[in-house]
């Protein structure tokens, strides 16, 4: 039996018929309560529309159909205004529902994922918890992972606390939306570090996974949605009972929805391949902006609508450069300049209400100029050319109403412009700038030598240039007046001076991570906040570096 997509055209106009009927009953419910048949036809409806959907088995929109049902169930006749929320949730789902189809039958290709914002706005309205974006996601989760050795280190519960604290510190960043990027990156880093430690048991598991989804995340640019931020939120929650229970196993619904991030990213980076690699994780047939750019496609208005408005606007247009016309050549009808107010006041509306606001603004600019204007006087020549070059910008605006580009442009004069500042002030910015750049550099490929250090079993050669790197970067940063991290820096490039070039013996492994968090966490800490005011914002990460250059046992300011 053929079923699924290639399916959908033997059911097609039976299947669209019954969703109509199901909209217009519903529509005629929600202004007529008290009558129940109306309620009971769109029930029918939808009871009819789950079962043809089961039938050619097209998954996502049947579950759709079926919380629909069941939501339609619940709603008594009368229905008060404390209802309203509930139908207009199934009037949405059912608008999702009819272009998703629509979508399918021309493309011949399901992606149940989009029908997931539909069916979650169904199930908050009904207090019931939403569906994982990894709903529709399969993988086996009882794959063994490659065996490693666990580091080993003196106190375990202070490295876990350690490194707990410098994922929480890029979680932080996270939340705040500030360096997503990097913020990504130092937990993944983070992540790593304690699957060394709790390497082969439950909570390495979690965490091995964990940091090549972050990796992923961060390769993939995949979207910061809400439920994102809470996953990796309540991944912290998990390390702290991972740190408490012997007997601790890791949720498996965080796991899939890990793994899920993983195949969405199609990430190649080292972590996210060796997982690919353990679970078999093939790449998904869509990426993160393709589900978000149709997902809105389907919630907004049907592209047909969208051309007639776009149209519509086109000849209001027409009419207006017509209208500017008569004007400039003083052959306007009485009441032309009233006329002419009325109609840009009112575009202007329109253009709000679609999603642009820059044309909006743009002729909301022009009405005051217009009011001023007499009709007993020709307009400036030079104030008509100005309206018509803003009714030129916003005729090439329009079209992008009926296209999938949102882009919006915008005038030159609508552009921000910076403040205004003495020359002494802009130089000044100018060499933080400068200096920034440098010490970043500087962190750099003080890291890139350490690991050059390490892979050449200790060949000391590579760090002959790092402590008078990092002298410089600690020099430049007290100019900038950040003495404290100045104070961290200098007491890295102590300890590479002292522990690594001026002796024979190569520090443990455990020790040169330490030493690697410590210059990770200051780099992470120069990529954020206010890049010419350096503000007070991020001290949480110096805590994490003093701590790291502590475990060094090296002294660092408090």
């Amino acid at each position: 039996m053929v079923t699924g997509a290639n399916s959908l055209s033997l059911v097609r106009d039976e299947l669209f018929a019954t969703i109509a009927e199901a909209e217009q009953s519903l529509e005629h419910f929600i202004v007529d309560r008290n009558n129940g048949s109306l309620l009971q036809q769109a029930v029918e409806s939808f009871h009819q529309v789950r079962g043809t959907l089961n039938l050619i088995e097209l998954v996502g929109a049947e579950l759709l159909a079926q919380e629909m049902l069941t939501l339609a169930t619940d709603i008594p006749v009368a229905a008060g205004e404390d209802r309203d929320a509930q139908l207009s949730a199934l009037n949405n789902a059912l608008y999702i529902l009819r272009h998703y189809l629509e979508s399918v039958d021309a493309s011949r290709q399901e992606i149940p994922e989009l029908l997931l914002s539909g069916i979650n706005g169904l199930r908050k309205v009904s207090d019931q918890a939403p569906l994982a974006e990894s709903f529709f996601f399969s993988v086996r989760l009882d794959l063994p992972r490659p065996t490693t050795a666990a580091a080993s280190v003196e106190s375990l519960e202070a490295e876990s606390r350690r490194l707990r604290h410098m994922y929480q510190a890029g979680l932080l960043g996270l939340l705040r939306g500030q360096r997503v990027p990097a913020s990504l990156k130092f937990m993944s880093r983070a992540l790593s570090r304690l699957d060394a430690l709790y390497a082969n048991t439950a909570g390495g598991r979690l965490c091995w996974i964990g940091a090549a989804a972050l990796e992923a995340h961060a390769d993939g640019q995949l979207l910061l949605r809400p439920s994102r931020k809470q996953l990796y939120a309540r991944l912290d929650r998990e390390l702290r009972l991972m740190f408490t229970s012997a007997e601790y196993q890791a949720p498996r619904a965080m796991l899939k929805e890990l793994l899920y991030f993983i195949a969405l990213a199609d990430s190649r980076g080292p972590l996210a391949s060796e997982v690919r690699d353990t679970f078999s994780l093939s790449s998904l047939p869509f990426t993160d902006h393709l589900l978000e750019e149709e997902s809105q496609r389907l919630a907004g208005p049907g592209q047909a609508v969208m051309r007639s408005l776009s149209t519509a606007i086109q000849e209001e247009l027409a009419g207006i450069k017509d209208l500017l016309d008569l004007i400039e050549r003083g052959a306007a009808e009485e009441k032309a300049l009233y006329n002419l107010h009325s109609l840009l006041g009112k575009l202007a509306k329109t253009l709000g209400m679609v999603g642009l606001p820059s044309a909006a603004n743009a002729l909301h600019g022009q009405l005051s100029v217009v009011s001023s204007w007499s009709e007993q006087s020709k307009p400036a020549l030079a104030e008509l050319q100005k309206l018509a070059d803003v009714v030129l910008y916003v005729e090439g605006v329009v079209p992008s109403l009926a296209s999938n580009d949102r882009r919006r442009m915008k005038l030159p004069s609508e552009r921000a412009e910076s403040p205004e500042m003495t020359f002494a002030q802009h130089q000044l910015n100018e060499a933080r700038i400068v200096v920034l750049d440098e010490a970043a550099a500087g962190l750099a490929l003080a890291k890139r030598a350490i690991t050059a250090y390490i892979e050449s079993n200790g060949d000391k050669l590579h760090l002959a240039n790092v402590p008078f790197t990092l002298q410089a970067v600690r020099g430049g940063l007290w100019f900038l007046g950040q003495e404290r991290m100045a104070s961290l820096i200098n007491a890295c490039a102590g300890y590479i001076q002292q522990q690594m070039i001026e002796t024979t013996q190569v520090p443990s492994q455990q020790m040169l991570e330490t030493l690697a968090d410590a210059l990770t966490s200051l780099e992470y800490y120069l990529e954020g906040g206010n890049r010419l005011e350096m503000g007070g914002s991020g001290s949480e990460v110096l805590d994490l570096a003093t701590e790291s250059v502590r475990a060094l046992g090296v002294p660092a300011a408090a």
